[in-house]
């Protein structure tokens, strides 16, 4: 009677610390609204791998991207004020993609209870922080005005530089100079972060930078300046995915078959590392 009475009390216990370690989990998960005001460079950054990471590690995202190719700050903004039905609206739910055509800013803000929301410059502009202005004052000012979450973040993405034999004709404005762009990218969105109050810029540039340092090389751009497919794309989801949940991506199981088990490790430390310290390049010595 007494040992069928202490496996009773074993199975009990050993069932509340399962139940309790799911509570925990359930706390601990997040589900997170992001929407992206951007162009190439935030279709590069966030809508192939993002999703994929996310789910890895029991969260949940929801992903909007207000997608013009090539779109400044400046056009965003007369987009904005002329109310122009001009966006592709790519949204991922799930990890199931949609686009959407001719919408304007208001309706892709209204779409969903944002909790971010990022702005960016196009990328021969990034380094440029004259060229931030006024836009990116009236554009936040906007987002804040016709978002239907109080508690929307306005995020600043920074984007990265080019490849060092880019023939991008942008190029020309960092003296066809990887590292002077480079400079100049976190140089610009640390002073217009900090000028606007911005809280969370999601250092991509740095993250692609540091995986340059690699035994990967200057590989991560696939024509000069769009990231690579596989582990360029993959590389700054990682760093989104680590900034937006505040969770280390370093040993996230989702690793898509199209690239190898050192390139995800790579663009996972790559990624971590430029969390921690956004604004310096780390080298990353993987093998």
């Amino acid at each position: 009677m007494y040992i069928f009475r202490s496996l009773y009390v074993m199975k009990k216990i050993i069932f509340l610390l399962l139940l309790l370690c799911f509570s925990v989990s359930l706390v601990h998960a997040k589900n997170i609204r992001v929407l992206a005001i951007g162009n190439s460079f935030s279709y590069d950054a966030i809508e192939h791998y993002l999703s994929g990471l996310v789910e890895a590690s029991g969260d949940t995202i929801v992903i909007g991207n207000a997608y013009i190719a090539g779109c400044s700050l400046e056009r965003h903004f007369n987009n904005m004020t002329n109310n122009t039905a001009a966006y592709s609206y790519h949204k991922i739910v799930d990890g199931i993609r949609t686009e959407t055509p001719s919408l304007t800013l208001i309706d892709i803000i209204n779409d969903e209870d944002w909790d971010y929301v990022s702005l960016q410059q196009v990328s021969s502009l990034s380094g440029d922080y004259k060229s931030y202005y006024p836009f990116i004052v009236e554009l936040s000012s906007f987002v804040k005005e016709h978002s239907t979450n109080p508690s929307m973040e306005i995020v600043l993405h920074a984007t990265w530089a080019y490849a060092q034999n880019s023939t991008h004709s942008g190029f020309a404005k960092y003296d066809n100079n990887q590292t002077i762009m480079y400079d100049a990218i976190v140089d610009a969105t640390s002073r217009v972060a900090l000028k606007e109050g911005i809280n969370m810029i999601i250092p991509s540039g740095t993250a692609i930078q540091n995986g340059r340092t690699s035994i990967l090389g200057d590989t991560f751009c696939k024509d000069g300046y769009h990231l690579e497919i596989t582990y360029g794309r993959y590389t700054a989801a990682c760093a989104w995915y680590e900034k937006l949940f505040e969770k280390s991506v370093i040993g996230n199981s989702y690793i898509p078959d199209n690239i190898s088990k050192l390139q995800a490790k790579i663009a996972q430390y790559a990624a971590h590392y430029a969390i921690i310290i956004p604004n310096h390049i780390t080298e990353i010595s993987i093998e």
